[in-house]
């Protein structure tokens, strides 16, 4: 469980992160380069904090180590663009990009100024 110190000052994401690059490093490279481009780009749908995708990572991780450990090519894991790939993943754990939740709020502006 975490404590209310950790959750405050984000240091739980940063020991997810610290777990997280002990077991990456442990990948070919190949998949490494991937991870970060992966990590880099999925933070656009982010919740306030961005613990809604520690999940989505933590599967995407077990996913790179289980094929890897196959002999299996990032590549052919991910597909291209990697860009669909992390937009499927993020979709499928129902995260939201920041469009859609300006169009979300665009919406209940509109749905409240006609009295619905």
């Amino acid at each position: 469980m975490m404590n209310f110190y950790d959750k405050v000052t984000g240091n739980d994401m940063n020991k997810k992160q610290a777990e997280f690059q002990k077991r990456i490093e442990k990948l070919p490279q190949d998949y490494q380069d991937s991870w970060l481009l992966i990590n880099q780009k999925i933070w656009k749908y982010s919740d306030f904090t961005g613990r809604n995708l520690y999940p989505m990572l933590e599967g995407i991780l077990g996913l790179y180590e289980e094929s890897a450990a196959q002999g299996i090519e990032v590549n052919q894991v991910v597909g291209e663009p990697l860009d669909a790939f992390i937009a499927e993943i993020a979709t499928i754990e129902g995260a939201l990009s920041h469009r859609d939740k300006l169009r979300q709020q665009l919406n209940k502006n509109i749905a409240k100024k006609l009295g619905r």
